[in-house]
């Protein structure tokens, strides 16, 4: 069988319990822990350090595609032979649905037998080796013909997590075979299963033959397998980026890898593990990242403490002030700002579904907008007005666009604008502006080697983010 091994990072969801820093726009795999690097970013790292690993295979979102690229950028240094490969989504459709379109996509490249490591792309792994080591445990069971799934020995009877169930010995020193999967249980059931110590957390890590998981799938889920070869038959693959069709994607069956082949086949084995794995599902999880003051304080950012303990405070640019406070939450943002009780912090994901059922832009955007060619913030915006501060990535452009309803002053505050203005093209350095009139095609383009950094004035009767008209754009955008 062969050595190789395919890593498929999963990544999408919107993250909502770690609102207002995730949005759905931003969701949880892209955002920054406190050493600045992100959690999508730790899964590249970490993927690629891996023996037998030719590329990494991502299934995400078409609009996380070029944030995804982005992000690998900087990891891709350390690893340059590895090449990142995607498959994009229209839409989520669960892990199921991504899992077998993986593996037959591997499995149409590189043959049946080579083995896939499917991992989410929000989860934090701190101990490496330890984690290469237990996959080289389950890569041995995987090429026996096994599904492998990684179980964390549980520290403490949390009920936030699905539980496994463990058999007889595995074939491989320490593994198990899986005896069944728990969902998330009562705190009296968790603390039964911790005592036992029969029981492990369920990491969603999977190791398995491509070929394999796809038989497996014909077995236990028929459906789903039908549907996602018939998917895979009207996508095929298309270079590095692939995307996926549409209209037969959304006749797979919406499940999760989980109850559709795992809790029915019998051939789940699991290695317990223990490297250092937190699915980072919470502020309180985040916090642990941060080293406490003597009070039990931990803080990211400026702030400024005064009878203080047992709280966590995060702020991206403004000075905290906090008296008399114990155990809290609080998170600051640039236009939202969280305060929780610790011992909530389950509950944030329901502020978020009462933002998004007031059709509230912060469940979604954050004030800094990330785009193919680089980012916006809005500073300010009243009646009539709003003012941005545009990024252009080194070399890229704008859409050659028009709006209907705004005009747009431009002024370079570093770097130079290369711009077209209806049938006139021109450089705009620093400390120079233009103006663009409604109804006027224009786009914006960065000739240089460094960001291009614009403030840009828009002025008009409606300054909606759908007020365009694309006529041409090199990302595919309409």
């Amino acid at each position: 069988m062969s050595e190789m091994i395919i890593p498929l990072i999963l990544s999408g969801g919107s993250g909502s319990r770690l609102w207002p820093v995730s949005r759905e726009s931003h969701p949880k795999p892209f955002m920054k822990l406190p050493d600045g690097v992100s959690l999508l970013a730790k899964t590249f790292s970490r993927a690629a350090s891996l023996e037998g690993v030719p590329e990494i295979l991502t299934i995400t979102n078409r609009e996380y595609y070029f944030k995804s690229r982005d992000e690998y950028l900087e990891a891709k240094k350390s690893c340059p032979k590895v090449a990142d490969t995607y498959l994009l989504e229209p839409f989520g459709r669960n892990t199921a649905a991504a899992i077998i379109l993986g593996a037959l996509d591997v499995t149409a490249r590189y043959g049946g037998e080579t083995l896939i490591l499917a991992m989410p792309a929000d989860h934090l792994i701190e101990d490496v080796d330890a984690f290469r080591i237990a996959v080289g445990k389950a890569s041995e069971l995987a090429r026996q013909g096994h599904l492998v799934t990684f179980g964390i020995t549980p520290g403490f009877p949390e009920t936030g997590f699905g539980y496994i169930e463990c058999g007889e010995p595995g074939a491989e020193a320490g593994s198990r075979m899986v005896t069944r999967f728990v969902e998330k249980p009562s705190l009296d059931k968790a603390r039964e299963y911790v005592a036992s110590g029969n029981y492990l957390w369920n990491s969603g890590v999977f190791c398995f033959a491509a070929g394999r998981v796809i038989r497996e799938f014909e077995m236990h889920a028929p459906d789903i397998h039908a549907a996602a070869v018939k998917c895979w038959e009207a996508t095929g693959r298309n270079g590095a980026m692939t995307e996926i069709d549409p209209d037969t994607f959304s006749e797979v069956p919406d499940n999760s890898f989980d109850y559709a082949v795992l809790e029915k086949s019998d051939a789940v084995a699991v290695v317990p593990s223990d490297f250092g794995w937190s699915d980072i599902g919470s502020w309180n999880a985040v916090s642990d990242l941060v080293s406490p003051d003597a009070a039990g304080n931990r803080v990211l950012g400026e702030a400024l403490l005064l009878d203080v303990s047992d709280t966590y405070i995060q702020s991206e640019g403004r000075m905290v002030a906090a008296i008399g406070l114990d155990s809290l939450l609080i998170v600051d943002t640039p236009d939202a700002l969280l305060v929780a009780d610790r011992r909530r912090d389950q509950d944030v994901k329901h502020m978020v579904g009462q933002l998004k059922s007031m059709g509230h832009e912060c469940y979604r955007l954050h004030r800094t907008v990330h785009r193919p060619w680089g980012t916006y913030t809005v500073l300010e915006e009243g009646r009539n007005f709003k003012i941005k501060r545009i990024v252009v990535k080194p070399g890229a452009s704008l859409s050659l666009q028009m709006h209907y309803h705004r005009s747009e002053h431009w002024i370079v505050v570093s770097g130079t604008a290369s711009i077209v203005n209806e049938e006139r093209t021109m450089l705009v350095r620093t400390n120079e502006s233009t103006y663009i009139p409604s109804g006027h095609r224009h786009r914006l383009s960065n000739p240089g080697i460094t960001d291009l950094v614009m403030i840009e004035v828009q002025s008009g009767e409606y300054l909606g983010e759908d007020d365009i008209v694309r006529f041409d754009d090199e990302y595919g955008r309409k």
